[in-house]
């Protein structure tokens, strides 16, 4: 009797501590936003995958291709201040539900295009319906994790980067040699996107208490960090003028847009330039595409890991978030740099995996956002950050068409790279990571 009196008590105990233990509904929630931004990503990297076919289908130069790479930045980056505004004041769930559901239309509209102008037309829809993605992350962030678990978060949220450019890669060619046509692979994509965006929208929800899946003790996890922060001082909340016009955040975006210059340059060109430079067939360009970019996946997540580890044992912002975007923007410049020297096949993959592995550590980017301007702000600044980015997309991959096609080579496009990722470092170490007491 005694012996199964004291059986009961441990099990009773033992289902205590499981009632007691934390959910983790907010992890499952960005690894969501990771699927999402992966599509996002591959649906994006699709048309620099198809686009040996696509030129020669539609008689490019290439100019154009640059044009048409460029396209869907148009509109991205003019969208990023007005989304991250409707993330501020409506509700981030039905924008990541209903932005879901439209790019992958458009990605699926793509295939019945038989000219550039309409392939065009369906490139800037799909800039217009991906935009209020990653400004709605940027303020779920805020809603749902501790400052000590946004290093994380933020790598989870701007993972699908190069996780989703190394699967694109993956993903397109195998679904245009199956199908025999790059026509049906965006069919394929589409239609897959608008199904995770519905799943994506039945699970998310804005707030830790809006969700059933939520016990008590991971509300009071989340809350009680937000309760500790508010007691150090007191809140308030600058002028919108104000906030823009302060140097951290001009940086911010400064350093924003000279990491975009690498790795959307990248994004958009590498294929080309693995098959023309190195001679790379659609196999092998889409086998080292993977390669390159799931090691930037790889750096994105350890870099998240590094920064919330060194922060957890007493590392001060600064001198974490300026050591770490400093020293990735110097290794992703000298390992491009290496890159325009090498002539193996073997070593162009490693460097360039080499170089995305450091560049994605500036994922962490989209902690910053909150840090600097509050989280009422949060989703108005992702989406000026992001901005101040896609500009730059807008940009590059016309530039580097113009720059190809003048000179013959890429060597001058690599270099371009390089600046950009020194200046990358330069702008980083200039910006004040502290938390500044806005709400």
């Amino acid at each position: 009797m005694q012996l199964e009196d004291t059986a009961t008590a441990r099990a009773d105990a033992r289902a205590d501590s499981r009632a007691a233990a934390p959910t983790a509904v907010r992890w499952r929630i960005f690894w969501i936003l990771l699927l999402l931004s992966s599509i996002n990503y591959i649906d994006r990297a699709s048309l620099s995958v198809a686009l040996p076919l696509i030129s020669t289908e539609f008689n490019l130069t290439p100019a154009l291709e640059g044009v048409l790479l460029s396209a869907f930045f148009w509109t991205y980056a003019l969208m990023q201040i007005p989304s991250g505004l409707l993330v501020d004041r409506f509700k981030a769930r039905n924008l990541v539900g209903m932005a879901t559901v439209a790019w992958g239309a458009c990605q699926a509209f793509a295939a019945g295009c038989f000219h550039w102008i309409p392939l065009l037309l369906t490139r800037l829809g799909l800039g217009v319906a991906e935009s209020p993605i990653m400004p709605a992350g940027a303020k779920l962030a805020g809603s749902w994790l501790t400052p000590s678990e946004r290093g994380r978060g933020a790598a989870l949220l701007d993972g699908g980067a190069p996780l989703g450019s190394a699967f694109g890669a993956i993903i397109i060619t195998g679904l245009i040699a199956w199908l025999g046509s790059w026509r049906l692979a965006f069919v394929v994509a589409g239609v897959g996107t608008v199904v995770v965006g519905v799943i994506a929208w039945w699970y998310i929800r804005n707030h830790p208490s809006e969700h059933p899946g939520v016990n008590a003790a991971e509300l009071a996890h989340v809350e009680g960090a937000r309760r500790q922060r508010s007691a150090r001082a007191p809140r308030e909340r600058l002028p919108l003028r104000a906030v823009l016009a302060d140097r951290s955040v001009l940086c911010m975006f400064a350093s924003w847009a000279c990491y975009n210059s690498v790795f959307y340059g990248l994004m958009t060109w590498m294929p080309s330039y693995l098959h023309k430079a190195h001679g790379f067939d659609l196999k092998q360009m889409g086998g080292a595409t993977f390669v390159i970019f799931l090691c930037g996946f790889i750096g994105e997540l350890f870099g998240g890991w590094l920064a919330d580890t060194w922060r957890a044992k007493g590392g001060e912002p600064n001198r974490v978030m300026k050591s770490m975007f400093g020293f990735a923007g110097l290794a992703s410049a000298a390992a491009i740099l290496a890159v325009s020297y090498a002539t193996g096949l073997v070593s162009v993959v490693v460097l360039l995996s080499i170089a995305l592995f450091f560049i994605r550590w500036c994922g962490m980017f989209w902690g910053v956002p909150a840090t600097l301007g509050g989280q009422s702000r949060a989703g108005l600044l992702a989406g000026a950050m992001n901005f101040s980015g896609n500009i730059v997309g807008v940009i590059v991959p016309i530039l580097i068409g113009v720059i190809v096609q003048t000179t013959g080579t890429y060597f001058l496009a690599l270099m371009f790279f390089v600046a950009a990722a020194f200046g990358l470092a330069v702008c980083a170490s200039l910006i004040d990571y502290r938390d500044r007491g806005l709400d």
